[in-house]
């Protein structure tokens, strides 16, 4: 019987080995997966390449695996909002590298590397200093910068709910980059607010099949990050 489940975070993030590149869930504050990025934190993996919209707010989550000093470089849109206290001074410092992807261009790069294309062309960022050292062409009157696809060997994730299976419901604006993530990892890692049984979910709402996840942890009494922010709260 196919079964996905994980008794813990420690054990779902276990096996995750310095230097890998990790796809990290999240809009802001919205579907970050908090008990997962806090687990790996403990599991002490180092050397990461990240991608996520942002860096993190606060002290806890991404942005305490950052302030670690576990992530050697981030992709992302967003490296400095209200929230980032973190990222911007490591930056400044020279202690993390940073790959500026417009946001758009960030999501379709995932989804391209999920769906096994290896590169597109996109008119965003031309004529800014994101085109630099960037093959363009012309279509029609029109330049072009070629991006790449994006994959990652994980993708660390969060759910509203899952069955066992893996087939994923997610929370409104948490659903976000999560389920193009999902296909763009070689092991999807996935913490869920309830886990229940195959068939118990409408197939009308599964957003992301269960065929791209490998792993799924229940957290019943998840952290939000936003109240663990707000709080003054840090990790660890």
């Amino acid at each position: 019987m196919i079964n996905k489940n994980f008794a813990t975070a420690a054990a779902a993030v276990a096996d995750i080995p310095d230097g890998a590149s990790i796809l990290v869930g999240g809009f802001g504050a919205a579907g970050s997966p908090l008990e997962l990025l806090h687990a790996l934190i403990d599991q002490g993996a180092r050397d990461l390449v990240v991608v996520n919209n942002n860096t993190g707010s606060g002290h806890v989550g991404l942005a305490a695996l950052i302030e670690q000093g576990r992530v050697r470089k981030m992709i992302c849109s967003f490296p400095r909002t209200a929230g980032s206290t973190v990222f911007p001074s490591l930056y400044r410092e020279g202690k993390i590298e940073l790959e500026l992807v417009p946001q758009g261009t960030l999501a379709e790069r995932i989804r391209a590397g999920g769906a096994g294309i290896p590169a597109f062309y996109t008119p965003t960022a031309v004529g800014t200093e994101l085109a630099a050292g960037k093959e363009s062409r012309f279509f029609g009157d029109r330049e072009y910068l070629l991006e790449h696809g994006i994959r990652a060997d994980y993708a660390l994730l969060k759910c509203r709910q899952a069955d066992r299976l893996g087939n994923l419901v997610f929370n409104k604006t948490a659903r976000n980059f999560s389920p193009v993530m999902a296909m763009a990892a070689n092991t999807t890692i996935v913490q869920a607010n309830s886990v229940v049984e195959a068939g118990e979910i409408d197939p009308e709402v599964i957003v992301t099949p269960g065929i791209f996840v490998d792993r799924l942890v229940a957290v019943a009494d998840a952290d939000e990050e936003a109240s663990l922010v707000a709080a003054g709260a840090s990790y660890p």
